[in-house]
């Protein structure tokens, strides 16, 4: 192809004057996570930087998923109820007294219907793992086929709510309501404790009414427990959180996240940690459809909550999973893909606060409900494949560490 030399020159002078604006972009994404704009849960709690760097579009949802590095691991499949054209979701795991355990919800259809129940299964090395069994009891009304398998709030369900280790035991939530819609009246949080003597889960009780979590109660810096609450009417009054279960397993004081159902947020799935300072940071989905999480932060231990702020950090409508490790850093799994389910992906960070690196973990289909942990210089991580099967990937970090960020076409 041939230019004038008028056109040429049009060519130069827009080039050398648009490399300024290119070079103070590539800047800003170099240092985003310290300029003055940069999110804080004091100064600065509603920036909406939550993914930074080099390698990153400019639109975030513009990433080629495809050409993030790939995460190499160990995978296996625990449980695959495919071809029962049953059920197999809200996976988590834990590691208590010499081995890993999983959980996830079983039922009839796909999902959350009458007759749903937890199963679990055991394993040495997070790779072989046992026949899963159940966890709970059969849900109350549950047994009548003319409600089996339907939505109907005729009948119950369990969802599968996490492990628990407390007090050097091992408990498992799950919460019970009707199964008609997300959620019955009836909704409570129920507990359950291992009895290692005779190899068997005990029900404990209701833990809380009026409740679902989202994952396992973790520590904050005051010693206290906290854990997400959502009410069965939490698609109008928002969000909460629970602290307290330190003398009891059932004192608890709630706390609302206010702004998180409004007409830009139907917050969902909270996750938080605790970031290097002690303030928390909690990570919402959006089921408005946003495609991006949203962030807040408290600084008095869970009391209180900034208004939930949407961030640049691409998102699915998914649940997430995350963990601060023994070396300081965080991670998040995701579906980070705002098209679909599709793939999961591990991100970094340094701060808890913005992440700068992404990788491609598992795809090629229908992933989600991750759940994360660290375990002796790995990761394991749990997730669903189409709500169909029960699956885990484990990671060396050492591996996870010699991946390099390739930048992608702005």
């Amino acid at each position: 192809m041939f230019y004038s030399k008028n056109v040429l020159s049009l060519l130069l002078a827009s080039t050398l004057c648009a490399l300024p604006v290119m070079a103070q972009q590539k800047q800003t994404k170099r240092n985003a996570a310290t300029e003055p704009d940069a999110p804080h849960p004091v100064t600065n709690p509603s920036s909406p930087l939550m993914l930074a760097g080099d390698w990153l579009p400019a639109d975030t949802h513009k990433i080629d998923y495809d050409k993030l590095p790939r995460v190499p691991g160990e995978h296996m499949v625990v449980s695959d109820v495919r071809f029962q054209m049953g059920v197999n979701q809200h996976n988590y795991l834990a590691y208590h007294h010499g081995k890993f355990w999983v959980m996830w919800s079983d039922g009839p259809g796909v999902e959350d219907r009458v007759g749903q129940r937890v199963k679990y299964a055991t394993s040495p090395d997070g790779l072989i793992w046992s026949q899963p069994q159940y966890l709970t009891p059969e849900p109350p009304k549950s047994q009548a086929r003319h409600y089996y398998g339907t939505r109907s709030s005729k009948g119950f369900r369990y969802i599968a709510r996490g492990f628990w280790q407390r007090d050097n035991e091992l408990l498992a939530l799950a919460s019970l309501d009707e199964a008609a819609d997300f959620f019955g009246p009836s909704l409570e949080l129920r507990g359950f404790r291992y009895n290692e003597t005779l190899d068997r889960w005990e029900e404990l009780g209701v833990v809380y009414p009026n409740a679902i979590n989202n994952f396992a109660p973790k520590k904050i810096p005051t010693g206290e427990w906290m854990m997400s609450r959502r009410k069965h009417d939490y698609t109008t009054s928002g969000v909460e959180f629970l602290i307290g279960g330190v003398d009891k397993l059932t004192e608890w004081q709630s706390f609302p996240v206010f702004g998180s159902a409004n007409t830009e947020l139907a917050a969902e799935e909270p996750y938080w940690w605790v970031l290097p300072d002690n303030n928390l940071v909690a990570l919402f989905r959006n089921n408005k459809g946003s495609g991006f999480l949203h962030r807040s932060f408290s600084t008095d231990h869970g009391r209180t909550w900034s208004t939930p702020i949407r961030t640049n950090f691409p998102d699915a409508r998914s649940k997430f999973s995350g963990t601060r490790l023994k070396d300081g850093r965080y991670v998040l799994v995701s579906n980070a893909n705002p098209a679909k389910r599709d793939p999961l992906v591990l991100s970094v960070s340094d701060d808890g606060i913005v992440f700068n690196k992404m990788y491609y973990l598992v795809g090629g289909r229908h992933v989600d409900y991750p759940h994360v942990i660290e375990h002796e210089g790995h990761l394991l991580v749990a997730f669903a494949g189409g709500k169909q099967s029960v699956e885990v990937i484990k990671i060396r970090l050492s591996d996870l560490d010699s991946l390099q960020m390739i930048p992608q076409n702005k």
